[in-house]
């Protein structure tokens, strides 16, 4: 098996779906004894991603703007020096300068792939991330999004990778330390012997804080006692709809029943001590990774079922399904599932192992094959 040279291309490395995926790749690409590239303005996960073997070269390919072009001549120049066999592109900005550099590039063989890893807006700057010579979909919702808004695109060239995880990473019936808990009791000891409704995400419009405090309100309403737990730091550029979150708390009179912990990276234990997690998107995701984190580890969800989230759900927790902004039926599912405490599907099919091979095969094929014309 030829040894591969492969440069990923993201905007930067400060977290997200996007960016832990290109670690996942970047790591298992080391593991395979190929030389892996990551390009980006850079991050707090750089550490990581050089700790595990890869290297970074840091290039601002993360502003959206014309004076990014500037940064084309100089990809170009790392592209040849590097003589790279895959240039994967995984942002649309990135994409653009990666694409127009390897056009230009001086070395043939390389081949350049994407990853369409949301569902943008359909229009000309989204169109790059369908210009690969193969298109990574991380879900059969982003397929689908592929044939219905660029007929064009050859669908040969669509590949369907669904994202995974490990499960030495999220393992089924994880319990928290009895350390973890102590210290997790301590600063909340508000929690301790309390039912917790747990919405993981960043405060945003899109991750459904309303609708969790509406549903939080109804259950105290109806006499059942919870606690609504928001994991995720404040947006800086969506600092006014933070503010409106917690004035909804207020109005609400939910003061003492909501915890706002801002960004953690204790994910899993807080899962651990959760009774339901939820997704409340208002817009369907590509894929859904809080959902599948906790419904591996064995802990229920109950989610807005379309998109990517849709297909966890029907494969993992069909009974976590809910309609679109349909609040009557998430306040019978959340109370049906605390009457009845139903557990997930064990069998997660959805795994880290499965996503590396098959992305590295990929990379290998293409390299196989002819290079561009």
């Amino acid at each position: 098996m030829k040894r591969l040279t492969v440069i990923q291309l993201l905007p930067e490395l400060n977290g997200g779906g996007v960016e832990r995926g290109t670690l996942e790749i970047a790591k298992g690409l080391v593991n395979a004894g190929h030389r892996s590239i990551v390009i980006s303005n850079g991050g707090r996960l750089v550490s990581e991603l050089e700790r595990d073997g890869s290297e970074h070269i840091a290039v601002p390919v993360h502003k959206k703007s014309l004076w990014s072009l500037w940064q084309v001549p100089r990809l170009r120049k790392i592209f040849d020096e590097i003589k790279p066999d895959i240039i994967h592109a995984r942002s649309r900005m990135p994409a653009w300068l990666a694409y127009l550099a390897w056009k230009r590039q001086s070395f043939e063989q390389t081949r350049f792939i994407t990853t369409v890893h949301g569902l943008y807006s359909v229009n000309a700057y989204s169109k790059i991330m369908v210009k690969g010579e193969a298109i990574i979909a991380v879900s059969e919702t982003v397929e689908n999004y592929i044939k219905t808004n660029y007929p064009d695109v050859e669908q040969s060239k669509v590949v369907r990778i669904y994202r995974g995880i490990s499960p030495a990473a999220f393992p089924y019936g994880f319990a928290a330390s009895d350390e973890w808990l102590s210290q997790w009791r301590s600063q909340y000891p508000q929690l301790i012997n309390q039912t917790v409704l747990c919405l993981p995400g960043r405060l945003t419009r899109l991750k459904g804080h309303l609708d969790f405090l509406t549903l939080i309100a109804s259950l105290h309403a109806q006499g059942t006692k919870v606690f609504g737990l928001v994991v995720g730091g404040e947006d800086p550029r969506r600092a006014s709809y933070a503010e409106e979150v917690r004035a909804k708390v207020i109005e609400l009179g939910l003061s003492d029943h909501i915890i706002f912990t801002g960004h953690r990276a204790d994910i899993k234990e807080i899962y651990s001590v959760s009774d339901i997690v939820y997704s409340l998107s208002n817009k369907p995701e590509s894929f859904g990774r809080t959902v599948l984190e906790p419904l591996a580890m064995g802990r229920p969800v109950i989610a807005y079922a379309h998109g990517g989230v849709a297909e966890i759900l029907a494969s993992l927790f069909p009974d976590g399904a809910v309609e679109l902004k349909n609040l009557q039926q998430l306040i019978d599912k959340t109370r049906q599932q605390l009457d009845g405490a139903k557990k997930p599907n064990p069998h997660n099919p959805f795994l880290l192992d499965h996503m590396i091979q098959a992305t590295l095969g990929l990379y290998q094929q293409l390299a196989d094959s002819k290079p561009k014309s």
